[in-house]
C-alpha cells in the first residue's frame, strides 16, 4: 500500500488539519458548454461530504474534475493544503483519492477474492519463480469485509451472485485497503431499494469511522442527511449552497433540492388546473344528457 503524507504536517501548530482533498474556484468548460463554475468544496478527515444535485447539475463532472479523468480549466485542486495538477485516475489514486462508480468496476463472473485485487493480487516466490499467493488474498479479502460488516464464507463466490450492497462492500473495502484516504462514491443507492441503500450508507459511516473522507454523489437528501457532515447543492454546474449539518435541516435541504419557489409555483398550478378540470360527475350527468337527446 503507499503511503501518504501525514495531513497534520501541512498545517500550522495549533491550527486544524488541511482538508485531505479541497476544490477553490474550480471551472471545466466542454466548449461553449459550461460543466462547472467557481465550485468550491472540502473533505476532511472523518467526515461525510454530500454533493446533491439532479440530473445535469454537474455532478459527473466534479467527480471527474476530484478524481483526475479532468484537469480543470479555472481554479485549483489541493490534497493536504497543497495544490496538485493530476495527469490521470492513477496519478489522483497514489495521491489516496478512490472513485468507485455506478458500474463498481467489478467483474461478475470472478470471484470475490479476484474482484478485490483485480490487477494487484499478492504474490509469492519460489527463486526466480512469483506464483499467485491466493491464500493470503483470500484471507485479506476476508478480514477487509469483516470491517465493513460482512462475512465471507466462500471467497470463490462470484461477484455477480451478490446483492447490490454487497458489490458496493467490495469496492469500498478494495479502496480502503489499497490506501484510499479519501473515498469518492458516484450515486452508490440509485439502483438500490430502500433496505439495501440503508446497507450501503452503513459502509458510508463506517469508512468515515476509519477516518477517512468521502465524498457521497446523491440526488436523495433523505440519503445524504442521516450520513452527511457537510452538504453542497449543484444546480447548471454551480453551487447553490454550501452547508454544514448544524446549519440546515433534511426539509430545508429537500426543498431546495426541489426548487422552493419554482416548486411552490407548479403546484399552484396543478391545483388551478384541477380545480378547472369538470368532475367525473358532471361529466357523467353531461353524457347521460346526450344520450336522452338521441333519437
Amino acid at each position: 500500500m503507499t503511503s501518504q503524507p501525514d495531513p497534520a504536517a501541512t498545517s500550522p501548530a495549533g491550527a486544524a488539519p488541511a482538508p485531505l482533498l479541497e476544490a477553490r474556484h474550480v471551472s471545466k468548460y466542454f466548449g461553449s458548454v459550461t460543466a462547472l463554475r467557481d465550485v468550491s468544496l472540502e473533505v476532511r478527515a472523518g467526515e461525510v461530504t454530500c454533493v446533491l444535485g439532479d440530473n445535469g447539475a454537474g455532478k459527473s463532472s466534479l467527480i471527474k474534475t476530484l478524481s483526475g479523468v479532468f484537469p480543470p480549466d479555472e481554479g485549483e485542486i489541493l490534497v493536504d493544503g497543497q495544490p496538485v495538477h493530476f495527469n490521470g485516475p492513477r496519478e489522483a489514486r497514489a495521491h489516496g483519492i478512490a472513485t468507485v462508480f455506478q458500474d463498481l468496476a467489478t467483474v461478475p463472473m470472478m470471484s470475490i477474492w479476484r474482484n478485490f485485487f483485480l490487477g494487484q493480487e499478492p504474490t509469492r516466490s519460489y527463486g526466480p519463480i512469483r506464483f499467485l499467493d491466493q491464500g493470503r488474498a483470500k484471507g485479506v479479502m476476508k478480514d477487509e469485509m469483516a470491517k465493513m460488516g460482512i462475512n465471507v464464507s466462500d471467497p470463490n463466490q462470484y461477484v455477480g451472485t451478490l446483492s447490490g450492497g454487497e458489490r458496493q462492500a467490495v469496492a469500498i473495502s478494495r479502496a480502503v485497503y489499497f490506501g484510499a484516504r479519501v473515498l469518492i462514491l458516484d450515486e452508490p443507492t440509485s439502483a438500490l431499494g430502500v433496505r439495501q441503500s440503508g446497507i450501503v450508507l452503513r459502509y458510508v459511516v463506517q469508512a468515515r469511522d476509519m477516518g477517512r473522507g468521502v465524498v457521497l454523489i446523491t440526488h436523495n437528501p433523505h440519503h445524504a442527511y442521516p450520513v452527511g457532515d457537510r452538504f453542497v447543492l449543484l444546480k447548471l454546474g454551480q453551487v447553490m449552497g454550501s452547508y454544514t449539518k448544524d446549519q440546515i435541516t433534511v426539509a430545508e435541504l429537500t426543498q431546495m433540492m426541489a426548487g422552493g419557489e419554482e416548486l411552490a409555483q407548479l403546484s399552484h398550478e396543478l391545483q388551478r388546473f384541477g380545480n378547472e378540470q369538470p368532475s367525473l360527475q358532471s361529466v357523467a350527468r353531461e353524457m347521460a344528457k346526450d344520450a336522452v337527446a338521441k333519437p
